[in-house]
């Protein structure tokens, strides 16, 4: 069985240029949307990332569940503040 990928506790899903943060079976789940990549060497690396807190209520209209929303000029700050989202919200249930 493949071991899931990982982030400070929750798990890591990729699907093309988009990257879900967290569980669906949870109230929130971050969306992270690779908008720009510039080549270093034979990599392509993010330069324009969207992050979204996002509600994962399959009832909730998809323009609805977006609860916070922001831009990030790295994979990595992305990913930080998609950390300390989601902990504040899935702590405040």
């Amino acid at each position: 069985m493949a071991k899931t990928l990982e982030y400070k506790g929750h798990p890591l899903q990729r699907k093309d240029n988009i990257i879900y943060y967290g569980s669906f079976a949870d109230k929130y789940i971050i969306q992270l949307q690779i908008l720009d990549t510039k080549k270093v060497k034979d990599l392509d690396v993010a330069t324009k990332v969207s992050v979204s807190l996002q509600l994962t209520d399959p009832s909730i209209k998809t323009r609805d569940k977006i609860v916070k929303k922001s831009e990030k000029d790295s994979l990595y700050s992305a990913i930080d503040v998609a950390a300390v989202w989601l902990d504040r919200a899935l702590a405040s249930r």
